[in-house]
């Protein structure tokens, strides 16, 4: 199988494991450059990972540069996806595809116009611990899937001093953090059909509390939201509950639970690949751990990139879809919209809930003298 020639737009923190996990882990991806609008960050970056350091004119303009991975602040997206969708790039987002929602859907129907393949983060949802939640509910162990609640707090009342993008446009609880929940929702459970919730930003104005911070006791504005709560109507009859709060502590109690009409679900934090899978059947006392055996438990973000790669190749769409991600973003946008009129937001997109990953691909082999190829399971 030919390889993908890939390059990556963006050297900030979140490059590091991104770029360690395609130039190991993936056999597909063939990784040949960088480049972040800080010149000294793509060259730093390169040479760690003995690549090229690339302006974004050479990669725009590079014939054999197939695919790109966008690690740009959020409210960059719009316009460097644009700017690769123009010229021929297959691309691959962290997340969101776009701040805006009508922004985002004027990508994907841009890529569509193209004949290009646009995918987007999160995709924990490839990981063991959602794709053992995926195998519980398609498996009838819980019944019928009949509703779902996910809870979400963090403190970035503290994180704002640390990490600055989570208090702009872009960075809050909900569309930063919360995506990861209704992007595992919607993989998990299917198109959602209405919306309705709150959203607010609580205290915006704020002085830094640091005093061993240059900016101590300035005063600064938290651009985005803080707290969310929503209400979602699926398709499939399946009624559930959100709330997102980063007004809280950082010490997090993340919840995603599915109920079922023959058990409960409990699933671990879509943040994360890995985690416990709980399950709960008609009379028992207390909940179970179910055993896993799907590959991609550690933190093995970009598989997404690796698995839209040999979509390419294979010539299907990729699980983190465009499609997907639109649908999961537009749920987030359709909580601030009821939340502005007061009235229940009926969704304007939807998607085909993607495949379910083979079992058996781990990371460990069973015969100690072999590795085992999770790979294999994207292919």
């Amino acid at each position: 199988m030919k390889k993908v020639k890939t390059a990556v737009i963006g050297c900030g923190m979140i490059s590091d494991i991104y770029l360690e996990n395609a130039t190991t882990q993936f056999s597909i991806l063939d990784v040949v450059g960088c480049s972040d609008i800080q010149p000294e960050k793509a060259s730093k970056t390169a040479k760690k990972y003995e690549i090229k350091a690339l302006s974004m004119e050479e990669i725009l303009e590079d014939p054999s540069i197939e695919m790109v991975i966008n690690l740009t602040a959020p409210k960059a997206h719009y316009d460097v996806i644009k700017r690769l969708l123009y010229a021929g790039k297959h691309v691959y987002t962290e997340k969101v595809l776009a701040v805006g929602q009508e922004k985002a859907k004027e990508l994907v129907e841009l890529a569509a116009s193209k004949n290009l393949y646009l995918g987007a983060s999160p995709d924990t949802f490839l990981g063991a611990a959602i794709q053992t939640g995926r195998f519980v509910l398609d498996s009838g162990i819980i019944g019928e899937p009949t509703g779902c609640l996910a809870v979400l707090n963090r403190d970035n009342r503290v994180g704002a001093e640390f990490i600055p993008y989570i208090a702009q446009e872009g960075g809050g609880i909900g569309f930063d953090v919360g995506i990861y929940f209704t992007t595992a929702l919607s993989y998990l459970l299917g198109p959602v059909e209405e919306v309705s919730g709150f959203m607010a930003t609580r205290a915006p104005m704020r002085k830094h509390m640091y005093p061993s911070h240059d900016n101590f006791d300035q005063t600064y504005e938290v651009a985005c939201e803080n707290q969310m709560s929503g209400s979602l109507k699926y398709k499939n009859g399946v009624l559930g509950t959100v709330l997102f709060n980063s007004e809280s502590i950082m010490n997090q109690y993340p919840e995603l639970t599915i109920f079922g009409t023959q058990g409960i679900l409990y699933l671990s934090n879509p943040d994360f690949f890995g985690g416990d899978i709980k399950v709960l059947l008609r009379g028992n006392a207390e909940p179970v751990v179910f055993p896993q055996n799907h590959g991609y438990a550690k933190n093995t973000r970009g598989v997404g990139a690796a698995e839209m790669a040999w979509s390419i190749r294979a010539g299907r769409t990729p699980m983190a879809s465009k499609e997907i991600a639109l649908h999961s973003l537009e749920i987030i946008h359709g909580i601030a919209k009821s939340s502005e009129t007061g009235k229940t937001y009926r969704m304007e997109t939807t998607f085909e809930r993607p495949r379910a990953l083979p079992r058996g691909y781990l990371e460990k082999s069973e015969f100690a003298d072999f590795p085992a190829d999770q790979e294999a399971a994207l292919v």
